[in-house]
């Protein structure tokens, strides 16, 4: 999907200017973003590459006027909407309406660290070689897929060479929709 958060190698919106010393949150307000994020996230109610897809589907007019975890909570947002573990009425007052729908997980306070630490599920055991193996030539695929893709548009249609194998893992692009393929 070729959207606005793939402005790599985008030409007339400037270079991209670190900050000196940047710290990990600007604000107090940031890292509650991040925590909720990931505490949703941990539901199981979908998966990473969903939320990836989430924030990538945002308006163009919303992901350039918006911060990094106003984006991120825009796309949260969106996704408790879809997954309807919140309502209209209940953002519009702040605060839970009834019952909530219940989750497949819930992650707590002294689990954080341990999972984080283990990571996402992606990893998938398989009897099959291969196809690519390190120092093989290969071309990416010149397409533009309606949905997520983990390969962004200055690599499509371009040559490459495989530094190294890691496995085999979930395919993003059809993760993000729900369909985990290896």
């Amino acid at each position: 999907m070729t959207t606005i958060h793939d402005m790599g190698g985008t030409h007339g919106f400037g270079p991209v200017e670190p900050e000196e010393d940047e710290p990990l949150f600007h604000a107090d307000w940031e890292k509650r973003a991040l925590a909720v994020t990931l505490a949703v996230g941990a539901t199981g109610s979908w998966s990473l590459d969903a939320a990836r897809f989430a924030r990538e589907s945002l308006p163009p007019a919303t992901y350039l006027t918006s911060s990094y975890y106003e984006i991120w909570i825009a796309a949260l947002i969106d996704l408790l909407k879809q997954h309807d573990l919140v309502s209209e009425e209940e953002l519009a007052a702040g605060h839970a309406i009834g019952t909530a729908r219940p989750v497949a997980r819930v992650l707590t306070a002294e689990n954080v660290a341990p999972t984080l630490a283990r990571g996402g599920p992606v990893s998938r055991p398989t009897q099959t070689t291969p196809r690519f193996a390190p120092g093989d030539r290969v071309l990416t695929r010149l397409t533009n897929p309606p949905t997520h893709t983990r390969l962004p548009r200055y690599a499509r249609g371009r040559p490459g060479t495989i530094h190294r194998v890691h496995g085999f893992h979930v395919f993003p692009d059809s993760n993000a929709v729900g369909k985990g393929e290896a």
